[in-house]
């Protein structure tokens, strides 16, 4: 207890609450002392064994990186400089004001109900910004909040109730897990779980989101580690070593270890990130505006040689290849029986879902068919109508007629490992005489294709892929009708 509080008031006197010329106790200076000379006893001797001399600057090779740590005097400085630099620089976030660990914040013997709310708020935050931006978050993350405030609202939901909130955030697998997590948390007694294990054994809460929720939410000394973090760490260390490697990615959790601060562990957490997502960014560091540039090895090299740059760290690793995919998409609008083609006829648009596993698993889309390889309209056309009539039970030459078939364009979209690209027709169809479309009633459940009216297609939440198609549909149209006679209205049959 004696040496914890001496490590408490050690940082805080290091952020500037006390004064400022300090000295370490002397069972922390033999503490340090220690660690510095295992750390020296575990030295690899290899090096000794080069017969080229050695340059002046050493860069770490990349299997030098278990030799890496943080001493004690360093952790205090980081730590009491990167927290000063946060309570006067941190963003105003929503999720932060409902998770706020501050001396006015949250304390142990909050009740149940409060503790489950930032835990919520946070997982729902991390989540989310994984892999987006936080401007764009923001607005995701209120609309969420609002219309699910707590865990057990989520659980309500539907999967396809939390698709369309999430559309246009992509990678959507995070949130069939957001939901999945929350009926699995409440069908086990509906106890938010606080440490790094507990919330491991939900589905979908990985390493780190356990780690940022345990530490912001519940105030528990463990670390994360993000992009942000590996940045600044390899940074401050000038580690070389390939980022994405399953052991440096494990030390790197090491050194981030070292660094959380036992006190305000979510503050300190957050700040690191805030710090890598801001000031020491990937191309553009603002070293000059640095909390802790003076513990930054990166920054040293540079400014002793002129070949080394800060930037150099982490080093670029080749990203996989994108692979190229094709694919025919059909627009298909069903005007009413009416004979009569204008503003004031109805129509609606077919959606098939896709498979509940996979890509885009169990979203909306337009009528859609993978290709092989790049393909002609003729081609194209040909696999739409079978798949049409197979999935849809759309007969194009037997019980409905084609109003007209316009290819409207591609569009490339470009997932984080595929580039599709899609090529775009409209479709119009109009059942023959009086009939209807036989639309078999399906439930919720196994629903796998509807028909939706513009209205409706206009407010649901579609991925952005399928907004994009539909959006350059809708100017087509509007450009056909302004620019063409009015006699191209009249029906006619497009093959």
């Amino acid at each position: 207890m004696q040496l914890a509080i001496c490590l408490h008031f050690q940082t805080h006197c290091l952020a500037g609450k006390h004064n400022r010329h300090y000295s370490l106790s002397s069972m922390d200076a033999i503490g340090a002392g220690a660690e510095k000379k295992t750390a020296i006893s575990k030295k690899r001797p290899r090096r000794t064994t080069q017969s080229k001399p050695k340059p002046k600057i050493e860069v770490p090779t990349s299997g030098d990186i278990e030799d890496f740590s943080f001493s004690k005097d360093e952790a205090l400085q980081i730590r009491a400089s990167l927290l000063e630099w946060y309570d006067n620089n941190q963003r105003d976030l929503p999720w932060r004001r409902i998770s706020s660990s501050n001396s006015c914040g949250f304390k142990e013997e909050d009740d149940d109900d409060e503790r489950e709310k930032r835990g919520y708020a946070v997982w729902v935050s991390e989540v989310m910004l994984q892999q987006t931006r936080v401007s764009t978050v923001i607005d995701y993350f209120n609309r969420w909040m609002n219309k699910w405030p707590t865990l057990h609202h989520l659980a309500q939901a539907s999967l396809e109730e939390v698709n369309e909130m999430w559309a246009g955030l992509g990678y959507y697998r995070r949130a069939r897990f957001l939901l999945e997590g929350a009926k699995e948390v409440v069908e086990q007694g509906g106890t938010f779980p606080e440490t790094v294990s507990d919330l491991r054994n939900i589905k979908g809460i990985g390493e780190y989101t356990a780690g940022a929720i345990s530490s912001i939410a519940f105030k528990k000394a463990v670390p994360v580690v993000d992009g942000n973090v590996v940045r600044v760490i390899s940074r401050l260390k000038a580690i070389s070593a390939n980022p994405k490697d399953a052991a440096t990615v494990k030390n790197f959790w090491k050194l981030a270890g070292q660094l959380v601060d036992p006190f305000r562990p979510g503050d300190f957490n957050q700040a690191l990130m805030e710090l890598g997502a801001t000031l020491c960014s990937l191309s553009n560091p603002g070293c000059a505006a640095c909390p802790i540039s003076a513990q930054c090895h990166a920054l040293s090299l540079s400014r002793q040689n002129e070949s080394v740059h800060v930037t150099d760290y982490p080093i670029k690793v080749m990203k996989a290849k994108q692979r190229h995919e094709f694919s025919a998409v059909s627009v298909v609008e069903i005007l009413d029986c009416q004979e009569t083609i204008g503003p004031k006829s109805s129509s609606k648009f077919i959606l098939v879902k896709r498979p509940n596993n996979g890509l885009l698993a169990g979203l909306w889309e337009f009528p859609s068919v993978l290709l092989e390889k790049e393909a002609d309209l003729a081609s194209r056309r040909i696999a739409i109508d079978k798949f049409l009539q197979s999935s849809c039970n759309l007969d194009l030459k037997e019980s409905i007629r084609i109003v007209s078939r316009e290819y409207i364009g591609e569009y490339v979209h470009v997932f984080s490992h595929i580039r599709l690209k899609m090529y775009i027709e409209l479709l119009v169809l109009r059942p023959k005489g009086n009939r209807s479309i036989d639309y078999k009633k399906q439930d919720k459940e196994s629903m796998t294709w509807k028909y939706v009216d513009s209205k409706n297609l206009d407010s649901m939440g579609l991925t952005s892929g399928v907004r994009k198609v539909y959006n350059m549909v809708q100017k087509h149209k509007q450009t056909d009708q302004g620019t063409i006679p009015e006699r191209r209205r009249k029906p006619a049959l497009r093959r």
